[in-house]
């Protein structure tokens, strides 16, 4: 067992021996599925703390010679698979940690990190294969190369945070380039590759006018394809894990849910979900391992139409984005959608891949947009949410004159940023205005009703015995039209499983008028 070549199984016996290890071996499923093809090179770019490493490490385990791993995956899933013993154990894998080799190499005076990578991978593999390479071979490619020769063995790379050069070394693009062009003569067509599984935040795919690694099959948040289910916790996974903790599902939703793909609509932030149950404790946990002042930096972007974007996500709302003209790299930025492509593969917005649309997540990403705007030259909307509490309590007191004049004044205060142009318009404005209500509710916009899209629903949490909110809005029309609408349509029966008091919220926005331009009425109703 080495570190470098053939590491053994201790990382896989330390993640299925914590408290909570949710099986995801189904993975290997795939990764064999792909072994000798030309689906071979797998590039997956998750967020941070989404379980990147841990896949790396059951890999490992599981493919790699010299130990035997059939105790660790007895009982998982990968045991039903029937390509489960054909590879299991088969080959020699070499385990890259470029995070390590980029913090050790920055200790070491003009030491270049692929020559110190090289020299220490070497050092290892002569170990076992010293006899049939010469000992000067200063390339790793060509140790390989005889090695295979030799005696048939091919090799899997399993290669962690592969893009931390492109992030932590932004303005050096030699370092890059040299980079890029080690990994491009280390793997690409090369005889001794059996299987190429690089981790990383960023997507492979440009780098300004460098030819990228572009046989590498990219798996990202934009997304993920056949590996939706290995990215974070599915619906099922954190039901049960609620279940066995006490913890409610509907909150943990709240808090944790919010990635979505074609076939999973529901992805929950791993590293978030273990520390809720262990906890017993719904918290910031994800964004806690980092400052705002990452997500605050690409906020405070001079980019035209950027803020009204975030500002609409936070009421709520969906915003369009072109993720194609982003260079992946944290530096080449041309237009706004890069920033959101940004984000969307740091984690802080959630993707919807059918729509093209990005949006805040859930309460934890949006608590974090909060302390970024908190410090920053945001004042017009942080005074919109200090004033939200009081809007909800208003609200539910029944109080539509007091509403129409906060959601006046939010107007006023926001009109620089957030034009009203339309209902859905007004619609995140009203989510803003109302933002303080998702510590007690959750916020849905465009409910489906059967007859119709209610405009936007709050559903009280467990936790709290609050009325439900239907809202309505109109524009250059009534209140009262609003109200009538809700009626008529029968928006109160898609609360399915709701029974309670349900407050009817009708808000109209008269453009004509100079001012009062919001009008409310509030109905209660049970169910």
């Amino acid at each position: 067992m080495g570190i470098y070549l053939n590491p053994g199984n201790e990382g896989f016996r330390k993640a299925i021996r914590s408290e909570i290890y949710v099986d995801k071996t189904g993975l290997i499923a795939y990764t064999n599925k792909y072994l000798d093809t030309e689906q071979q090179y797998i590039c997956v770019s998750r967020p941070r703390r989404f379980g990147k490493s841990m896949a790396l490490k059951m890999l490992a385990a599981y493919y790699g010679c010299g130990s035997d791993s059939a105790d660790l995956f007895k009982g998982y899933k990968i045991e039903e698979e029937e390509s489960y013993k054909e590879h299991q154990n088969k080959y020699d894998v070499i385990f890259l940690n470029m995070q390590q080799f980029l913090i050790r190499t920055k200790r070491i005076k003009h030491q270049e990190l692929t020559r110190y990578l090289e020299q220490v991978v070497i050092d290892e593999i002569r170990e076992v294969y010293g006899e049939l390479f010469s000992a000067k071979e200063p390339f790793l490619s060509a140790v390989l190369e005889k090695i295979y020769t030799k005696t048939g063995k091919k090799f899997i790379f399993l290669i962690d945070e592969w893009d931390c050069i492109m992030r932590e070394r932004q303005e050096s693009e030699e370092l890059q380039k040299e980079y890029l062009d080690f990994l491009r003569e280390l793997l690409k067509d090369q005889p001794y590759v059996a299987l190429a599984y690089m981790t990383g935040i960023l997507p492979v795919k440009k780098y300004g006018q460098h030819s990228a690694l572009n046989m590498f099959w990219e798996y990202s948040m934009i997304n993920q394809y056949v590996f939706e289910e290995y990215t974070g916790f599915t619906e099922d996974e954190v039901k049960e894990l609620c279940e066995r903790y006490g913890m409610d599902f509907a909150e943990t939703g709240s808090w944790y849910d919010g990635y979505r793909f074609k076939k999973f609509k529901h992805i929950y932030n791993p590293r978030s979900v273990v520390a809720a149950m262990t906890s017993g404790d719904f918290s910031s946990y994800w964004t806690s391992t980092e400052t705002y002042d990452a997500l605050k930096v690409y906020m405070d972007m001079d980019y035209d139409g950027l803020r009204t974007d975030i500002v609409q996500m936070l009421g709520g709302g969906h915003v369009k984005v072109n993720t194609l003209t982003f260079q992946n790299d944290m530096r080449n930025f041309k237009v706004k959608d890069d920033i959101l492509t940004l984000l969307i593969h740091l984690g802080y917005l959630g993707y919807d891949s059918e729509t093209e649309e990005a949006f805040i997540p859930n309460k934890e990403i949006a608590r974090e947009f909060e302390n970024a705007m908190s410090v920053s030259g945001w004042p017009e909307v942080m005074s919109i949410l200090k004033a939200s509490e009081k809007l909800l309590e208003d609200t539910l007191r029944g109080d539509g004159e007091s509403v129409a004049r906060a959601l006046d004044k939010a107007h006023t205060e926001v009109s620089s940023i957030l034009t009203y142009n339309d209902e859905n318009s007004l619609g995140c404005a009203i989510g803003l205005a109302y933002y303080s209500a998702r510590k007690d509710y959750k916020l849905i916009r465009e409910l489906p009703t059967g007859r119709g899209f209610a405009d936007v629903v709050f559903l009280p949490l467990p936790h709290t015995k609050n009325p439900a909110l239907v809202v309505e809005l109109k524009y250059n029309k009534t209140a009262e039209s609003a109200i009538q609408q809700i009626k008529n349509r029968q928006y109160t029966q898609a609360l399915e499983g709701y029974t309670g008091e349900i407050l009817l919220v009708g808000i109209n926005y008269d453009k004509e008028k100079v001012d009062k331009t919001h009008s409310c009425v509030i109905e209660k109703c049970k169910v």
